[in-house]
């Protein structure tokens, strides 16, 4: 399972359309994808599962409400793509922000283990940020796709990126 963060601490840069079109394409071509959208905004959810299908998320994967957390098969929706799934967010996933633990940062990680062979790639739509969201999505890839706008402001935001995925890199 090849996973890929699709990350840029810069609001409106195409992480979203990226994720989609990406997974979508390679859904296509016929590999199994599972599409993870960590931005609270949900955008990438609602591209695909309309909120009333929708019973749980990854607030019930990665936050521990209650002294227990569901697994993450329960958050995962089939699509209208063959071959492509998504992983649910919630506006409350925000929460996560909040996470002071450092084990806290490993939960999607941990979470993604038991799906290693039920998918040939994982595409992580990352909240526009560098905190702990964002954080998990890097310890739980192999690789980072940073999506730039032609602009130099989008451009010099990847500064901060590269320097949290270089502290990142030696844990993973």
């Amino acid at each position: 399972m090849k996973t890929i963060a699709i990350a840029n601490q810069k609001g409106g840069v195409g992480k979203t359309t990226t994720a989609v079109n990406l997974g979508a394409g390679l859904a296509i071509e016929g590999y199994r994808v599972l599409l993870i959208d960590l931005d609270s905004q949900c955008n990438l959810t609602r591209t695909f599962i309309a909120p009333e299908m929708i019973t749980n998320t990854l607030v019930s994967v990665l936050i521990d409400d209650k002294g227990e957390r569901l697994p993450f098969s329960a958050a995962i929706y089939e699509t209208h793509i063959q071959n492509l799934d998504l992983a649910a967010s919630h506006i409350r996933l925000a929460r996560l922000e909040k996470s002071g633990q450092f084990d806290d940062l490993f939960r999607l990680k941990d979470a993604l283990a038991p799906l290693e062979t039920e998918y040939d790639f994982v595409l992580i739509d990352c909240p526009p940020s560098l905190g702990v969201i964002v954080t998990q999505a890097l310890l739980a890839s192999d690789s980072v796709l940073i999506p730039l706008a032609a602009e130099y402001y989008a451009f010099e935001g990847t500064q901060d990126l590269e320097e949290t995925i270089k502290s990142i890199r030696r844990s993973n």
